[in-house]
């Protein structure tokens, strides 16, 4: 109790400072934690308002809707363990053999990363659907069948096997090839070293790949809406369409809650029991950038397994391009530009609208994100934990339920914000803070305080050194932030599709809904821009910002801090 209240002494010797904390748990306690408050309060209530369980015992009593949950996790766990395959092959490959142009292969990887979470599934229809150009045009094969569990799991495989990748890359980093080196030298095989050296090293960095990529699957919106179909329901879309389509809000929340304790228990385990089982062996000595432990057998496999995926990457991407320019995909290939023309024309609003939520989002998230950060890291008083805890919680929140919260918690006075600009931006900024705290964490535990004790005993406040000091130190890792975020505000969908409105819409949800139409050129159209505006802000950004991560390395900096 003494040591609670020297605390709060201590922090309210510094008024600004005090009066800055309580207005972050204010802002935590409302835009995060009060929408996922209201999920639950409504799932607990009936269609006329009254307390119940009924909506539960649907989801257990009609095998559709337990079907959903079923399907989820079994998609999601598929699409989790090839993810963390082809992403440790890939990792191996780069950290561990001579490959030539590796940044090269390195981009190319991550691309995925960076474009709307379900390129893949447009890419997939018109490759693999009906009137797919391998499916029909190449193979002959008429009518096939593309929707259901296997079009959902190679979407969610080419979306989330990057983000195994770039997780699995920094474990085996952090692992001194020399320590497999050693292990040969005194008798081991290739594979014994392997199996006995750096497989159990990895291990861990496995297993925290295997949740990030499971929540992230969990969590996806875009590919199950676009290749699920009727026949396959899961949890974050049948969510979805209970309350869009059947306007039953009660049970929509359900759904959501059920969705939402696999992706926290997940969340927990990756974050507070992983974590503490990482293995680093960087000792500080230069070390060789390949390992004896790769044959020359080995390395030809590897190698062509890089070139196939890469190869796979330019096909789905280029497929996208080509459908852009495409009259009618599947039936009329002549080249035209009246799909650009619709997009840049009737689209326009869509695109300024999109670039204006996250023009404002991404700096107030960025800066939000760091002084949480700076809190957590070098302030002490009571209620530190759950602020942390309150601040991070978004990491593990499936979209889905994030925008089911907004709509609930912001639909009436004081907070009627439905249908109004600053409901995106709030959603994107208190979505998107766990990007800017984790990056402001990682930097300031490696900066010692003394910098800051001795500004504070020339006369500044904690508000002047974390703005004059603090900030300029960790610039690079704020605008390696901002990258990431500007990049996840503009590609985002799940919590976004239940809070635009007819006057501000987003671009990916006009790429979904031109899917929904059938009209795949012009989805394939905005498709392409979008990632056009992402790539020209992560070029600005990187040229803006001297001596920052830039470009994508910004994007593997961040990828890396939000999986731990």
């Amino acid at each position: 109790m003494r040591k609670r209240l020297r605390e709060l002494r201590l922090l309210f010797s510094d008024p600004l400072l005090a009066f800055l904390v309580a207005g972050v748990f204010a802002a935590l306690a409302v835009f995060v934690a009060l929408p996922l408050f209201s999920v639950l309060l409504k799932s607990l209530t009936n269609e006329s308002g009254d307390l119940s369980i009924e909506n539960y015992a649907r989801f257990f009593n009609f095998r559709y809707l337990r079907s959903s949950l079923w399907n989820s996790l079994t998609s999601g766990v598929t699409t989790a363990v090839i993810s963390v395959a082809i992403g440790y092959a890939a990792a191996f490959t780069l950290t561990r053999t001579n490959l030539p142009y590796k940044r090269f292969f390195h981009v190319l990887f991550i691309l995925p990363v960076i474009s709307p979470p379900f390129t893949s599934a447009l890419s997939i229809l018109m490759l693999f659907g009906a009137n797919g150009m391998i499916t029909k045009w190449i193979l002959g094969i008429q009518n096939f069948n593309i929707y259901g569990f296997k079009g959902v799991v190679l979407s969610q495989i080419f979306t989330f096997a990057p983000v195994a990748y770039l997780t699995l890359k920094g474990v085996l980093e952090s692992l001194s090839p020399t320590l497999e080196d050693a292990a040969m030298n005194v008798g081991a095989n290739r594979m014994q070293a392997f199996l006995r050296v750096t497989w159990p090293l990895s291990l861990p960095g496995v297993a925290s790949a295997f949740l990030v990529v499971l929540i992230e699957a969990l969590s996806d919106f875009g590919n199950p809406l676009v290749l699920a179909g009727s026949r396959f329901p899961m949890l974050s879309t049948q969510a979805y369409l209970e309350i869009t389509g059947s306007f039953n809000l009660p049970l929509g929340a359900a759904l959501a809650v059920a969705l939402l304790i696999p992706s926290i228990t997940a969340f927990v385990i990756q974050r507070y029991y992983l974590q503490k089982k990482q293995y680093v062996t960087i000792t500080g000595k230069p070390t060789a950038t390949a390992s004896k432990l790769v044959s020359v057998g080995a390395y030809r496999a590897l190698f062509l397994f890089v070139a196939c995926f890469s190869l796979l990457v330019f096909l789905f991407y280029g497929v996208i391009a080509a459908a852009a320019v495409t009259r009618v995909w599947g039936y009329d290939f002549t080249f035209t530009a009246d799909n650009f023309a619709y997009a840049f024309g009737v689209g326009f609003g869509t695109i300024l609208d999109t670039l204006l939520v996250a023009l404002l989002a991404t700096p107030v998230s960025g800066l939000l994100g760091m002084f949480i950060a700076f809190i957590i890291v070098r302030l002490s008083f009571p209620g530190k934990g759950i602020l942390e805890l309150t601040s991070l919680l978004n990491f593990a929140v499936p979209g889905t339920v994030v925008g089911i919260g907004y709509i609930l918690a912001f639909n009436r006075p004081p907070l009627l914000l439905i249908g109004t600009l600053a409901i995106l931006v709030l959603n994107f900024i208190f979505r998107y803070i766990p990007v800017g705290i984790q990056s402001g964490v990682a930097v300031l535990r490696q900066i010692d305080p003394s910098i800051e004790e001795a500004a504070q005993n020339l006369g500044a406040d904690r508000v002047t050194v974390f703005r004059k000091i603090m900030l300029p130190i960790v610039a690079p890792a704020f605008f390696s932030g901002l990258v990431f975020a500007f990049v996840r505000a503009m590609t985002a969908i799940s919590a976004a599709i239940f809070l635009v409105s007819a006057k501000y819409n987003l671009l990916t949800v006009q790429i979904l809904n031109q899917v929904g139409s059938g009209r795949l050129g012009v989805a394939a159209a905005f498709s392409v821009i979008l990632v056009v505006i992402v790539l020209a802000a992560i070029w600005i950004i990187a040229a803006l910002v001297p001596g920052h991560a830039g470009g994508m390395s910004a994007i593997t900096i961040q990828n890396r801090e939000s999986v731990g």
